[in-house]
């Protein structure tokens, strides 16, 4: 019974101190002129999707949830965001080149057909995140416009 005891006392005090270890946060308010948004002059509805379904992963303007502040759940998110925005950061699409626009857009279509995106571990918490089929469809239509317009 001691054994126990001092475990879980040993397992609360690294609790408490990974607690004080920080995250680096992706949050900006400033919207880029690089923005996927600005560059292409996209409807409301289909910013509206992206940014509800897609950029908290994948822009600068990440919109975190209460429990970010806890640790480790703090650096599973930190981890997953920076992967996103690796993949793909609409923040900074205008950056790109015409080839990789095009080969990401071509991308963002066979992942929306296959439902692969948005993950559904994120689709999980975030149940405003999942795509209708009217909003596939929109998104896969614009995407594709958008890629023959290149």
């Amino acid at each position: 019974m001691k054994t126990i005891k001092k475990i879980m006392f040993v397992g609360m005090i690294v609790f408490v101190g990974i607690q004080l270890v920080p995250t680096k946060r992706n949050q900006s308010s400033d919207i880029l002129e690089t923005d996927f948004n600005k560059v292409f002059k996209v409807s409301n509805n289909v910013q509206s999707i992206i940014k509800n379904s897609c950029y908290d992963c994948h822009s600068n303007n990440t919109n975190y949830p209460w429990y970010n502040k806890i640790q480790p759940v703090s650096w599973f998110l930190e981890k997953h965001v920076t992967e996103g925005k690796k993949e793909l950061n609409f923040s900074e699409f205008g950056n790109y080149s015409t080839r990789k626009q095009k080969s990401k857009l071509k991308s963002m279509i066979n992942q929306i057909r296959d439902d692969e995106m948005p993950l559904s571990s994120y689709k999980l918490i975030h149940q405003n995140a999942k795509l209708s089929k009217m909003q596939k469809v929109e998104l896969m239509e614009t995407f594709s416009k958008l890629r023959d317009s290149l």
